[in-house]
């Protein structure tokens, strides 16, 4: 399944992407949502972040290379740090850079959907709760995380959060490439075989810590490459099997 969330008519719902239409269904699919209504044309409808989670959980330094480009070793266990539900936005939103911040910087991840709760579990039980993948911008502004010892500020301004386009079921997460793109030329790409910390790992982690809830998203971390993004510019995360993640920078 490509679920999405889309606006038509003023009215938001989930959807089932189905070549160039959407079938919408009466809830998210991990909340029970089943079909309801007739398909309508994709050209038709504005698409919308594919999920409103209850929290973002990111994961710093998953990739070695990443973490070696910014001083830094990759940690014993997972480094985990929150994004805000209120930093997601969709496909086409905008990405705005804070007046705070004079450094701001692109992260394309890849981004695991959670499909229902899950706490104290093991990478068994983690792989059973996830519903699906997406594609995830962790935008930050470098220069207060240097500042600061705590991610959340610069990890935390609206819009610092673009996810989408479509929640994709049918994806292995161990054989994927994960690529930023600025006004079309490549920054960055990776390949989930080189994470440190693989995403079924990652939930049972977070699962010790805090309870997952359908709908959540985690990041599973950035590959090297990470840079700049200023107003004017265009940025896309691509994950082949799930699509194009675009935004423009203001």
């Amino acid at each position: 399944m490509r679920v999405c969330r889309y606006r038509r008519a003023g009215q938001e719902r989930y959807g089932l992407v189905e070549g160039d239409r959407v079938r919408p269904l009466s809830a998210a699919p991990w909340a029970g949502g089943l079909a309801d209504g007739a398909p309508v044309p994709l050209a038709e409808v504005t698409l919308l972040a594919p999920v409103e989670p209850s929290k973002v959980v990111c994961v710093g330094r998953n990739y070695v290379a990443h973490a070696r480009e910014l001083g830094n070793e990759v940690p014993k266990v997972p480094l985990l740090f929150l994004k805000p539900s209120t930093s997601v936005v969709g496909p086409q939103d905008a990405i705005r850079c804070p007046e705070q911040s004079r450094e701001v910087h692109h992260e394309g991840e890849l981004g695991v959907v959670v499909g229902r709760p899950l706490t104290c579990a093991n990478a068994a039980e983690a792989r059973e709760a996830v519903f699906g993948y997406t594609c995830l911008n962790d935008v930050t502004a470098r220069d207060i995380q240097r500042e600061e010892k705590q991610f959340t500020r610069a990890k935390g301004f609206d819009t610092f959060c673009p996810v989408g386009p479509v929640v994709e079921t049918a994806f292995d997460p161990f054989d994927a490439s994960v690529t930023c793109r600025v006004n079309g030329e490549e920054r960055q790409r990776g390949y989930t075989r080189d994470m440190a910390f693989d995403p079924y790992a990652l939930l049972a982690f977070i699962s010790q810590v805090m309870t997952l809830l359908p709908g959540d998203v985690v990041a599973t971390g950035t590959p090297e490459g990470v840079g700049p993004i200023r107003r004017g510019d265009w940025v896309e995360v691509e994950v082949p099997g799930i699509g194009v993640l675009r935004n423009p920078v203001t």
